[in-house]
């Protein structure tokens, strides 16, 4: 790579470490990413390092280490989820560890693998890691997700070229997605997320007792509790210090009443679940329940998804993007849900985020169920907007409010 590359590079990593996880001084970092990504985490730490950080762990994967086992390991372990791993994730979260997640692999990573042995592992994995998600999801502590052009994945997005070439051309799209090109990227994602905040300061004005989408393949429903609360991506932890949940954000987002979502709804982008691709599937709810799925690939995948838990069954989050978002208007599908997602109104099965409900970051969980918010070990992300996308707000009167026509806010 050229030295213009290691100079983006670094700007990059300053720019995680700064306005990602804003690193305080004598804080612990835990970064997890594959050994591919070593020239990025190598950045991270160093940077990490230079503005204070007290220790910097790094959780090095590998993806075919991780495909071999799902090829070869008994049938027994896979279901195996270690303690020691668990452990250390909750020794992390009782440190308030600032923790960057590096997405890097291709979507179908896993694909030929028996559906049934990547959900035994997912379900582990969830049950093991669902205090440390809990603590994540009420922003107990900072974290973000990045990523990084991985060579399979950048010829999955970038096929008509070289491998090299692809990778290269992945690397572009994600620093230009996190702004990158900009004079002064920090202050950049300032501005940024000042506009994404208006959007939510606005539509907690109109209080919305209901969202009522329309689209090809689309007629939903989505009851919200009455202490919903619209945040953008920008987040504040437990210790009053704020960070940015992603890197790209372009969403703005409420967790839904548990069993108030009625209807169907049609993806419009593929999902990168377990290692595989979903796509051009339909979901109908009832009372918040799914009744019925089907999809024309990935089915099976689907169905893992939707039975890992009685929650992944019902909706966990709602996010408002306009289909004329920088990401979309890249003309890029990049297969991986951190930037499909940021192109796309989109939804979540399995869980909820606390902070989505006025004063929900210091309730328990019972707490949080009297208020509608979804709990399960999973929580996945799908896209469903475009073009064509209608939404009306409904108020507790009937009065109803266009959010979006075509696509974009009506407001």
């Amino acid at each position: 790579m050229s030295n213009n590359f290691e100079q983006q590079l670094e700007k990059y990593a300053k720019l995680v470490v700064q306005v990602g996880i804003n690193v305080q001084k004598d804080q612990p970092v835990h970064i997890i990413g594959t050994v591919e990504m070593a020239p990025l985490i190598r950045k991270l730490v160093k940077e990490a390092y230079a503005v204070g950080a007290s220790y910097v762990y790094v959780d090095w994967g590998d993806d075919a280490v991780m495909r071999m086992r799902y090829e070869s390991a008994s049938e027994e372990t896979m279901g195996y989820f270690p303690k020691w791993e668990k452990d250390k994730r909750e020794e992390f979260m009782n440190k308030q560890a600032c923790v960057i997640s590096i997405t890097s692999s291709t979507p179908d990573l896993l694909k030929g693998i028996d559906s049934s042995r990547i959900s035994k592992f997912q379900k582990a994995a969830g049950e093991a890691l669902y205090e440390y998600r809990k603590a994540m999801q009420a922003d107990k502590f900072s974290w973000t997700v990045i990523a990084g052009a991985g060579e399979a994945w950048a010829q999955k997005v970038f096929s008509d070229v070289s491998p090299e070439e692809a990778v290269q051309k992945l690397w572009e799209a994600i620093f230009k997605a996190v702004r990158l090109d900009a004079a002064d990227p920090v202050q950049a994602w300032k501005e940024h997320n000042d506009t994404l905040e208006a959007k939510a300061a606005k539509l907690n004005e109109y209080r919305f007792k209901k969202l009522h989408y329309t689209a090809p393949g689309t007629d939903l429903t989505i009851e919200l509790n009455d202490k919903h609360l619209w945040v953008a991506a920008g987040s504040v932890n437990a210790q009053g210090f704020p960070f940015m949940a992603n890197m790209p954000t372009e969403e703005v987002f409420t967790v839904p009443e548990r069993n108030g979502t009625n209807g169907y709804v049609s993806s419009t982008k593929p999902l990168s679940y377990g290692g595989n691709v979903i796509n051009e599937f339909k979901v109908t709810f009832e009372n918040g329940r799914i009744v019925k799925y089907e999809a024309k690939q990935g089915e099976d995948i689907l169905g893992k998804l939707v039975d890992i838990d009685e929650g992944a069954k019902y909706l966990g989050e709602v996010a408002l993007v306009p289909h004329r978002s920088p990401i979309s208007e890249s003309g890029i599908l990049f297969y991986n849900t951190l930037f499909d997602e940021n192109a796309s109104n989109h939804l979540a099965l399995g869980s909820g985020y606390a902070f989505n409900i006025e004063g929900g970051k210091t309730m328990n969980a019972d707490e949080l169920k009297e208020h509608g918010v979804n709990a399960s070990i999973t929580h996945n992300d799908f896209m469903i907007g475009s073009e064509h996308m209608n939404i009306d707000g409904i108020q507790a009167d009937g009065t109803v409010i266009p959010v979006f026509r075509n696509g974009a806010w009506a407001f």
